[in-house]
């Protein structure tokens, strides 16, 4: 009985951590991580203060639970949609396509979640600043190995540098993003994937791998 009544509690908490996260994230990405406020999630989503408070024990525990969250949607929406494809340009399209897509929908009311919340806290120190870094090291890590993997595929001149290849692909994504949410337009996405395609068009070894237009 003991048991049960302990596994329901936790399902229970679960449940309620998930719930707040889940809104976090999306106060965070119009409002910035330094706009979240335990108390009021509480008043918000009609919960009890002590608990949202058992649950997270700090403002800086409920950034960083907050971002981490924010991963797992972004991975799911940008990430997981081309895992299986073969090495190659496709993989490497597919990935842009999918991030300016994940924009372009609002997955976060803000846009790009980590764009927003870097601005935030670029120039500051500790742990958020640390998680949110190695974040975006591990999301162009990430397009940097894609890329070379395509070169091994024969799909991507071996000769391209690939740091500068990936910096100007991220700085298209992340111009369209910006600029579409400054002033609530979303011509700048359809911009942006012209000028990917063409700058991968420029490094292909085979245009025709790629589409003709986005």
């Amino acid at each position: 009985m003991t048991a049960t009544h302990t596994d329901g509690r936790i399902a229970r908490g679960n449940q309620t951590r998930q719930l707040i996260l889940k809104r976090a994230v999306e106060i965070a990405s119009v409002d910035g991580l330094e706009g979240l406020s335990l108390g009021q999630l509480a008043t918000e989503l009609k919960l009890s203060k002590s608990g949202v408070f058992a649950l997270f024990g700090s403002k800086e525990d409920l950034q960083l639970a907050t971002v981490r969250a924010a991963i797992k949607v972004y991975l799911e929406h940008v990430v997981q949609p081309a895992r299986d494809l073969p090495p190659g340009l496709d993989h490497l399209w597919r990935l842009c396509s999918g991030w300016l897509d994940y924009s372009r929908k609002r997955i976060f009311p803000g846009g790009c979640f980590f764009y927003s919340v870097s601005a935030e806290y670029d120039a500051r120190e500790g742990k958020v600043h640390d998680t949110l870094a190695a974040t975006r090291t591990n999301w162009v890590t990430f397009l940097e190995q894609t890329v070379r993997d395509a070169q091994l595929a024969g799909e991507v001149d071996p000769a391209a540098d690939v740091p500068q290849l990936v910096f100007e692909l991220t700085a298209l994504m992340e111009m369209a993003n910006a600029e579409s949410v400054l002033h609530h337009e979303f011509t700048s996405y359809d911009k942006a994937a012209k000028a990917i395609l063409s700058r991968l068009r420029g490094v292909a070894t085979d245009p025709a791998l790629l589409p003709d237009a986005p």
